[in-house]
């Protein structure tokens, strides 16, 4: 049987110093994969210390990752696909544990969940953000996984080409994750240890600003892939208000036949009317939604899953 081609996608942005190391390392773990590098405006040389050290370079000048991620889906073909940052965090040996659960349970997506007892690798600022990220998108789109936003995954061909990728930046890992669980992929999570930056390399990553990012990423899935809960929540909402400033006015006509807080009357009537407008935009954007989520679920079934060997 013939084997399945593998591609090892590494997205970097100045990780002159760890580069090299991922590389070799993603090459003796995996001898037949091609490792493609892909350097987003780097300064400090990672595309010539990536290509020196073998891999495939090639640019993306859109700044951020997830424009990277979506010039690698496009342009890279293979039936499997890792993608992993290009930091040195992450464990290479683990790649071919990761690869065979993806074909002998024919998974989709297998999530390299990060374990570590070093401080520094996995500072206590960016664990609380990921469990409140991933613990946020589990309960609104389903918790199926531990660790949204780990950067070390593991693709089928059919995920990666249904995959619209719209995100620009960090939150790409979110939208990866929602994507899967919006089509009730098969996935699953694999423990792999996290590895402390190499000396002279630096996190990208602002907990901060890259968390709010994340967040609003967030809050964007949900408008797109629940307007029925959205929109109908906010029409719940609109419509208690409208009830509970109308009541007060509907009593004191029932009791006195008079009308003197008339503002209120008019306010109450208009918020209840915007209520009844969000319902039916939630009514339509949901319809809309379950097409557009058709589309994707036929793109995906398009093409073959990976079989086991």
């Amino acid at each position: 049987m013939e084997q399945p081609k593998v591609a090892v996608l590494i997205p970097c942005y100045n990780e002159a110093v760890a580069i090299g190391q991922v590389v070799a390392d993603f090459r003796e773990a995996l001898p037949d994969a091609k490792i493609y590098v892909y350097d987003n405006n780097s300064t400090d040389g990672t595309a010539d210390v990536a290509r020196d050290a073998g891999a495939i370079v090639r640019v993306e000048t859109q700044q951020g990752k997830g424009n990277v991620v979506r010039r690698m889906f496009a342009d890279v073909e293979a039936d499997i696909y890792v993608m992993v940052d290009g930091d040195n965090t992450y464990e290479a040996a683990a790649a071919p544990r990761l690869i065979e659960r993806l074909k002998s349970e024919t998974l989709d997506m297998v999530n390299g969940c990060r374990v570590t007892e070093i401080r520094d690798a996995y500072r206590p600022g960016h664990r609380f953000g990921n469990w409140m990220l991933t613990s946020l998108v589990g309960r609104i789109f389903g918790n199926r996984t531990k660790d949204m936003l780990s950067g070390y995954r593991v693709f089928s061909r059919r995920f990666v080409k249904s995959f619209p990728a719209l995100s620009r930046g960090f939150e790409i890992e979110t939208e990866l994750t929602v994507h899967a669980l919006e089509l009730r992929m098969p996935i699953a999570d694999e423990e792999t240890a996290y590895l402390d930056r190499l000396p002279g390399s630096d996190s990208k990553l602002n907990t901060i600003r890259d968390g709010i990012r994340i967040l609003t990423m967030i809050l964007l899935l949900v408008k797109e892939e629940r307007p029925l809960m959205l929109f109908g929540g906010l029409s719940v909402l609109l419509a208690v208000i409208s009830i509970a400033l109308g009541l007060p006015v509907i009593f004191e006509f029932a009791e006195t036949g008079l009308v003197p807080r008339f503002p209120t009357a008019i306010l109450a009537s208009a918020v209840m009317v915007i209520a009844v407008l969000s319902l039916m935009s939630a009514l339509i954007l949901d319809t809309v939604t379950v097409g557009r989520r058709e589309m994707k679920r036929m793109a995906y079934l398009a093409l073959p899953a990976v079989k086991a060997e």
